[in-house]
Order: C-alpha cells, then structure tokens, then sequence
C-alpha cells in the first residue's frame, strides 16, 4: 500500500471534519496544523527549522519551549495555510512542558519531529525513550479526554504485513538523524548498529525517518519535503534509500521488520525462523499473531540493553 495512505486517510478525514471541507478542494478554508519539534541538546532542531522555513538567520539556543509559525499559500489569490510550530530546547531536561503545545485544540492536526543527533550515539537512546514517552502519554491523555480516536488507530486497517506486531504513535511522528555528515565517520559496525535500532524504532512507532545535515544541500531538501508534509500537507516525494552506504530515507510504512532483521544480539538469541508470517496464512489465530507480537515487544527491549551496553562504547573519543 502507498506509505501516505494511513496518516492521509486520517490528516483528510480530522480536517474534513473540522472545516466540512476537503483538502485541495480550492476552497477559501484555511488549514492550520501543529508540528512540535524536540530532541537531542544541541542537536540542530533549530538549524533544521530555519532552513525548512527558508528563513535565513542565526540559529539561537532554545531556552525552554519556543513558538513561531510558518504560512503557506496553496496556490495564486488563496488564503494561506498556517502551521504553528513549537521547539522544545534542553534536550530531555524540560520534557514536562510537551502539554503547551499537546492541546484539545493542537490534537486533531498534530505532528511530531523528534530530532537525534547520530554523532552522539550513548545518548540517543536516553532522548528518544524520554522524549517519546512524555509526549506519548500525554497525547493520549488529550485524546482520552476528548473521547476521540487517534489517527494511529487507523493503522489496524492497513494492509502492512506487520500490522499486528506495531505500536503507531497516536499522531504522525518523523524521526530525524541529524548531523549525518559526522556519522559518516564512525566505523561501519557502529553505524550498523545505530541505523539497524532506528529503522526497527522508526517502523515500531510507524513513523518516518530520514537522516540529514545541514551541510548537504540534497539532504535538507528531502529534509524540507518531509517537514513540508507535516506542516502543509505538501507531497513529500516518493524516496527511499535503504542502502548501507547512504543515509536513511524512510516514509511510515515503507519498512519491514523483515528487512530490518533481529537486532544486533549480545545476550539473547532473537530469531524469526520458526514463525510464520501470519497475514500470508488464511489460517492464522491469535495467539500466533500474540506470540509474533511479544517477540516484537522483545525484540525492543534487547534493543533497550543494547543501548544501554554497547551504545556507551559508541561515545566517541573527545
């Protein structure tokens, strides 16, 4: 199925419901979407804003949570769509503050960006896991509040073979790699290791991922589309690169846990070759789907020790 279709399907239908009007219908509606960015300490998040804006200025230290906005014209004499943007600075140390910006008014038409910076490898896992879960609970908690249903819902009715064995993040999330230019230096088992826990993560949370520099021209242009989808709806383009010598290029639904594979083991044997795959098998029950999805949710959590074994001997020599 076409990766956009899942987030598309629920993006058009919260906003047909909100206006009574269709995306793209040449109507005078103006949509508004909310993307909240957060990440890494000094990872780039705001280096990555600017340029995504074409706003060409210095970049400053996010103090705390930052608002700004973009806007966007669909096309000659129409109204321009807005996009609130918000930047939470300090790395993991304000994570309290995701329920400023994760409103009942936000939720309908909310992205996340989470930015990870790949030249520090021993502290990505603490961000992401962090992060991810602060925003997470109270995402669904709005929900839970507003008695509506989450956009990751619709993910049940797709037919990706690893519906069953995912756990969608409530609204569209895009994970970002940033400084690429400096993780092309690590030695290749490091950057097996990182690319291969971010693709399984990525596709666990069905969420893009793409890895990027603000060096490269090329990369923050695809950068910009898939920014660009989040806060206009705009066409993100259809790349995707998972080759090991290039940098990650993934839309949501693109992978597989098959093509990822197990994770690297150190201390258990994680293997996938007595199980079936269960949506091929008219046959299949639930436990076998419950068995192949707590071998999902262990496979996590042998990428959990990892991170906390091998991914401190990641830390680069300063």
């Amino acid at each position: 199925f076409s990766s956009d279709t899942i987030w598309e399907l629920a993006a058009a239908e919260v906003r047909s419901q909100e206006s009574g009007a269709g995306e793209g219908d040449g109507g005078e509606t103006v949509c508004e979407r909310s993307v909240f960015l957060m990440g890494s300490k000094t990872g780039g998040k705001t280096s990555i804003l600017l340029r995504c804006l074409e706003r060409d200025e210095p970049p400053k230290p996010t103090l705390a949570l930052e608002y700004t906005f973009g806007r966007r014209a669909k096309g000659h004499n129409t109204p321009k769509d807005i996009a609130h943007l918000w930047e939470l600075g300090g790395g993991t140390s304000l994570s309290d503050l995701v329920q400023i910006p994760i409103t009942p008014n936000s939720i309908r038409s909310l992205s996340v960006v989470l930015v990870l910076d790949l030249s520090k490898p021993n502290a990505l896992w603490g961000t992401m896991e962090k992060l991810l879960t602060a925003a997470q609970a109270h995402v669904e908690k709005v929900f839970s509040e507003a008695q509506k249903s989450k956009p990751g819902d619709k993910w049940q009715k797709a037919a990706h073979p690893d519906r069953e064995l995912i756990s969608p993040f409530p609204v569209p999330l895009l994970i970002i790699g940033s400084k690429y230019d400096l993780f092309q230096d690590f030695d290749s088992d490091k950057k097996k290791v990182i690319r291969k826990t971010l693709r399984f993560l990525a596709h666990y949370y069905a969420a893009s991922l793409i890895f990027t520099s603000i060096k490269s021209e090329g990369l923050m242009s695809k950068t910009k589309s898939f920014f660009s989808h989040l806060a206009f709806g705009l066409d993100r383009g259809k790349t995707v690169s998972c080759d090991s010598g290039k940098p990650l290029i993934i839309p949501t639904g693109s992978d597989s846990f098959s093509q990822i594979g197990a994770p690297p083991s150190t201390d258990i044997d994680i293997t996938e070759r007595e199980l079936k795959d269960p949506a091929k098998d008219p046959q299949y029950s639930e436990p076998q789907i419950d068995a192949m999805r707590a071998q999902k949710d262990q496979e996590l959590e042998q990428y959990k020790r990892n991170a906390a074994k091998s991914w401190k001997e990641l830390q680069l020599e300063t």
